[in-house]
């Protein structure tokens, strides 16, 4: 089940934001006092959405913001009072931080966490894709390099290493990094 995170010093604010957040399906959210504490909450788990309510004992909390962008996949919603908010929105909405002005009401803000929620499953799709092709490319440097071995050091022609490593790569069940392994395997032995 996700997680949350809530980042504030007021304990009435905190049953009001964890009462909400666990209306939208989240356990009960980690709960925190301040900026340095939420950075070491953020260092060892993996928040879906982490909520900061300005401000902080330790800092106002708009630093925090940008650092939990930076550092984690979670969406980020800063809770700011409204001549504050309006004033740092647009900077922080570069970093892909939330901005809600305070008083808000309770949908305003239920809606925010679906946002910032949305923003996490997004992000998170994009980094299977992106390390899905990070292991293609890997794949690719491999297979270059299993190339120019049989090439250089076998003396076959380009289209003979190619034909040699990619027949077997075609069959089901064998990966091209697999095939193109063994010729280099073979050469660190000699």
């Amino acid at each position: 089940m996700a997680k949350a995170l809530i980042v504030s010093a007021g304990n009435n604010a905190n049953e009001y934001l964890a009462r909400h957040i666990a209306e939208l399906g989240y356990t009960r959210p980690v709960i925190v006092p301040s900026g340095g504490e939420a950075r070491r909450q953020m260092d060892g788990k993996d928040f879906e959405v982490i909520v900061i309510n300005t401000p902080l004992p330790d800092e106002f909390g708009h630093e925090l913001g940008t650092d939990a962008v930076q550092k984690t996949d979670a969406g980020v919603i800063l809770l700011a009072k409204t001549g504050t908010a309006e004033q740092i929105s647009d900077k922080l909405q570069e970093f892909g931080v939330l901005v809600l002005g305070k008083p808000f009401t309770a949908p305003q803000f239920r809606q925010a966490v679906q946002m910032a929620a949305s923003n996490y499953k997004r992000l998170a799709l994009l980094r299977v894709e992106n390390q899905k092709l990070l292991d293609k490319i890997a794949q690719l440097r491999l297979v270059d390099r299993a190339k120019c071995y049989l090439i250089e050091k076998k003396g076959m022609t380009e289209t003979d290493a190619h034909r040699l490593l990619e027949k077997p790569a075609r069959d089901p069940g064998r990966s091209g990094g697999g095939v193109a392994q063994r010729p280099l395997d073979a050469a660190d032995a000699e």
